[in-house]
């Protein structure tokens, strides 16, 4: 928090310069004569926060309010606080991610372990070149190529948004249809993060098929499905468990990108407007969220890890 505090205090220009550009660029774009006292007035009308005061009487009041008060501050151009408008937008950042997370993961294990099953084979050849290819195509990238195809040329989806408009809010049928409908594109986008994840199930699943009790499950005349899932798919995906976990953060802060692709109103595009005016108090909220999130997901994969694989339990002896 610390670090971040500086270097974005550090960054060209400030939150009283963003607005005066943001200013000066809509009168541009009006056609109007630029009055400087005008934008001078805007500006002391707008901007709330004390820029004069020396950066380290800012960082003390702001640790002060956060570790004491539990607050985070209000936001620099709305009338809200930085909490409420996180509040607001992390449920629609976590639906995407959540869903991009569960569909990326479960396609790269079931992909990982049966190209295991079908070790250098063709199969196991073509789907290793395609999931390094994917995992080496930035999320962004596809994004923009599944607007380009789906959005702009066949119109299957829509360019941006979370809810169609006209569509009333609440539990009902049209709601959750137009959330879904307008969740595909940034969802599928962000899975291709996940897909990198086949190549080390497969590693875990080969490492696995050369285990002893795997040559004693197949002399016992065992099902190969039941070999598949009980016994190499089970072990296999053990190490993933934490990958995953810490997995929930990175896509959360990747959001930041999907969402101003898709015009996606999360707290994504929520950080990636407030660095537009250098909205110090949203982005340090967000960093904060961020942290917390990463931090509560490796705790609790190093407390729970033991009952999922019980031999961390047990202190690695063989008995």
């Amino acid at each position: 928090m610390t670090l971040t505090f500086v270097l974005y205090r550090m960054m060209p220009g400030g939150p009283t310069e963003a607005l005066r550009n943001v200013i000066l660029q809509q009168q541009m774009g009006t056609g109007n004569t630029i009055d400087p006292a005008r934008v001078e007035r805007l500006v002391a009308q707008y901007t709330n926060l004390q820029s004069d005061a020396p950066m380290y009487k800012q960082y003390i009041q702001y640790m002060s309010s956060v570790f004491l008060e539990q607050d985070l501050g209000e936001s620099l151009y709305e009338d809200a606080s930085v909490t409420s408008l996180l509040a607001e937008r992390i449920p629609w950042s976590m639906l995407i991610s959540v869903y991009a997370m569960v569909i990326g993961y479960t396609v790269s294990i079931v992909l990982g372990a049966v190209m295991a099953f079908k070790e250098k084979s063709r199969f196991d050849s073509i789907s290793s070149i395609v999931v390094i290819g994917l995992n080496s195509t930035p999320y962004y990238v596809a994004g923009i190529l599944l607007i380009f195809f789906f959005s702009i040329r066949n119109e299957i989806f829509p360019t941006g948004g979370r809810v169609g408009l006209g569509v009333e809010e609440g539990f009902n049928i049209l709601f959750m249809q137009s959330i879904a409908y307008h969740a595909a594109l940034p969802v599928l986008s962000m899975s291709i993060l996940g897909l990198g994840t086949a190549l080390t199930m497969r590693g875990n699943a080969v490492r696995v098929l050369g285990e002893d009790y795997l040559r004693v499950a197949k002399l016992r005349g065992l099902r190969n499905s039941r070999i598949a899932t009980q016994y190499v798919g089970r072990n296999a995906i053990l190490p993933m468990y934490t990958q995953f976990m810490i997995g929930i953060a990175g896509v959360l802060s990747s959001s930041v990108i999907v969402e101003q692709i898709f015009s996606y109103p999360g707290v994504g595009l929520l950080v990636y407007d407030a660095i537009q005016v250098r909205n110090y108090p949203v982005l340090m909220g967000s960093l904060i969220v961020f942290t917390l999130v990463t931090i509560v997901a490796i705790l609790i994969a190093d407390l729970t890890y033991g009952f999922i694989d019980p031999r961390i339990s047990s202190g690695g002896t063989d008995e």
